[in-house]
C-alpha cells in the first residue's frame, strides 16, 4: 500500500524499493557556490568517494558525479546555490543483505542559497544535547535521525543549533555543523580532533586554514560544555553559512550576547579566502 492505494509488490517502482528509504543505506554531500563558482568541489568529492568506500558501495564513477554537478548548477542558473546529492546502494526487495546485482541510485537537487552576512553577525543561540548517533560519524551517511531529534529539541529551547555531547561528557560537534570555541586571552581557537566521532568537515578545514593565514592558533582538543561555556567566544561552521557566531550557550550569554572580535575577524578573512579561491 502506498498511502491509500493498494497494488502488487511487482508494481512498486525503484524509489519505493530504495535501500536509502528502508535503511538509510547511502551517503551524501552538500556543496555550495558563490557567484556561480563552486567552492571546494574537489574536497567534497574526495570525501564523498571516501564515504562510498567506507560503506562498500561500488560501481560509482566520482568523475561522472562531478560532471553531473557542473551540468546541474549551470542549468539551474543560481549565482549562489546549495547542491545536495546522494547515492544509495540501490533498489530491491527489503532485505538487510543486498542482492549481488544491486545498482546504485543517484539523486541531486540544486536550490537557490540566500545568505545574509550582516544578519549572521547577530549570532545564534545553541543548546547541548546527548550525541545519540552511530559510531562512524566520520562517514557522511544518510542516517540522520539522531541529528533530526537533536535539532527538534534545540528548536524547542529557542536555539538555532544543537551541540552534541558524547557519553563521556565531551562536545563532539553540532547536529549539522562543526563547533569552535575561542580563548580570547590566548587568541586560540579550540575544536575537537578528527576521529570516528565527528564528520571531517570541509568548512572546518577551511576555517583552520583561514585562522592560520591570519596568525591565529588552532588547538584540537575536546571540551566539556562547562569548559566551552568559560571560553570568550564561540562559533559554528557549516557549508551553507560559513561561520556563524554563537552568542548564547545553554541559556548563558557569550561575549555579552554579541559576535566576538576574533569571530568577526575570521568571518571577514573567510570571505576574502572565498573570493581568492573561487
Amino acid at each position: 500500500m502506498i498511502d491509500d492505494r493498494v497494488l502488487p509488490m511487482a508494481d512498486l517502482t525503484g524509489p519505493h524499493l530504495d535501500r536509502g528509504l528502508y535503511f538509510g543505506d547511502g551517503v551524501y554531500e552538500v556543496i555550495r557556490s558563490y557567484d556561480e563558482h563552486l567552492f571546494a568541489l574537489d574536497e567534497h568529492l574526495a570525501r564523498f568517494d571516501r564515504s562510498l568506500r567506507e560503506i562498500q558501495i561500488t560501481g560509482v564513477d566520482v568523475e561522472s558525479v562531478r560532471q553531473k554537478v557542473l551540468s546541474a548548477v549551470a542549468q539551474a542558473g543560481y549565482p549562489n546555490a546549495k547542491i545536495y546529492f546522494h547515492i544509495t546502494r540501490g533498489s530491491g526487495r527489503r532485505d538487510h543483505l543486498p542482492a549481488p546485482d544491486t545498482a546504485p541510485n543517484f539523486l541531486m537537487t540544486v536550490s537557490e542559497l540566500k545568505d545574509d552576512p550582516k544578519g549572521k553577525e547577530k549570532g545564534i543561540a545553541v543548546s547541548t544535547h546527548p550525541d545519540w548517533r552511530w559510531k562512524r560519524c566520520d562517514i557522511k551517511s544518510l542516517n540522520l535521525l539522531a541529528n533530526v531529534l537533536a535539532r527538534i529539541e534545540a528548536q524547542k529551547k529557542g536555539s538555532g543549533e544543537a551541540i552534541l555531547v558524547d557519553d563521556g561528557g565531551m562536545i563532539t560537534e553540532g547536529a549539522g555543523s562543526a563547533f569552535f570555541a575561542i580563548d580570547g586571552k590566548e587568541k586560540v581557537i579550540i575544536t575537537r580532533p578528527l576521529g570516528h566521532e565527528i564528520l571531517p568537515s570541509i568548512t572546518r578545514v577551511k576555517v583552520m586554514q583561514v585562522a592560520h593565514n591570519a596568525g591565529i592558533s588552532v588547538v584540537e582538543k575536546a571540551l566539556t560544555p562547562h569548559q566551552a561555556a568559560e571560553c570568550d567566544e564561540m562559533f559554528i561552521a557549516v557549508t551553507t553559512q560559513d561561520i556563524v557566531p554563537v552568542v548564547q550557550f545553554d541559556g548563558a550569554r557569550i561575549n555579552d550576547g554579541r559576535c566576538g572580535l576574533i569571530t568577526q575577524q575570521l568571518m571577514d578573512e573567510f570571505q576574502e579566502f572565498v573570493r581568492a579561491n573561487v
